[in-house]
């Protein structure tokens, strides 16, 4: 090998080396600082939250107990629900103007539903399992627990993009619940207490949040492997976020600070 390829061969690694650095650098690490607790049903297997003026609309899971369900923000207490057939199991929420769009996990029906009757007023189908979904104003974002977000068309579910979500290169798998804010998409990370911001526009994780702190204090939660964090909602009115999780008997009111 000449000096002169020698020279060039270690530029071209220092090159790459910077690269994966600076990548690293880029993706920062968040906590939650809790504003307020509030009451949250113990009994909810909670896959989809979404924040409207004063009420959450939330859809619960498992088998034989899932619904669709208007909450009160400040007592917790179910204002409405729908159940949904006992062979459905529920997932992601999102909201697309006076519509609710429901995921069912291996079923491969999304339900619609009017606003404010609750009543079915159509049906998507599509392939794979459905885990979360949310809405940015133009397209709807579906996660199905892999690395990849599908961005679907709001009107007829119809696919219109994919977008792979990587942390410093590596594929982050387990999407699950999801929130679109702004040009960033949060999305909680299965069996984890993390919680990714990923860029909309190129699938990178621009933060890691740290979530670990909140899970509850309770023995019966503990003790489930599936009472995990799962429900992120955003009200943009006051710039704050609600997390809860599965069978949690908290909802908790927060902002995300960087952390040194």
């Amino acid at each position: 090998m000449t000096g002169r390829l020698r020279g060039v061969l270690f530029a071209a690694l220092f090159a790459l080396l910077g690269v994966a650095a600076g990548c690293d650098r880029a993706v920062v690490t968040e906590r939650p600082v809790v504003l307020e607790t509030l009451p949250h049903d113990p009994e909810a297997f909670t896959q989809g939250l979404v924040w409207d003026d004063g009420v959450f609309l939330e859809s619960t899971g498992r088998y034989g107990r899932s619904d669709l369900r208007e909450v009160d923000a400040r007592s917790g207490e179910v204002i409405r629900s729908r159940p949904l057939a006992a062979h459905e199991f529920g997932e992601g929420l999102a909201q697309v103007g006076d519509r609710l769009i429901q995921l069912t996990y291996r079923e491969g029906v999304a339900h619609v539903y009017d606003r404010e009757t609750f009543e079915v007023v159509g049906r998507f189908r599509y392939d794979g399992e459905g885990w979360g979904l949310c809405y940015d104003g133009e397209d709807l974002w579906m996660s199905d627990g892999s690395a990849t977000l599908t961005r679907r068309d709001p009107e007829t579910f119809a696919v219109r993009g994919r977008l792979d979500v990587t942390r410093s290169g590596s594929p982050v798998r387990r999407l699950n619940e999801l929130a679109c804010v702004g040009d960033e998409i949060y999305a909680n990370v299965w069996t984890t207490t993390d919680i990714v911001r990923i860029g909309r526009a190129d699938g990178r994780v621009r933060a890691v949040i740290d979530a670990s702190a909140l899970v509850p204090d309770d023995a019966r939660v503990r003790a489930d492997p599936d009472a995990v964090l799962n429900g992120i909602a955003y009200d943009a009115d006051l710039d704050r976020f609600f997390l809860t999780g599965k069978l949690w008997d908290v909802m908790y009111v927060v902002r995300f600070e960087r952390m040194p």
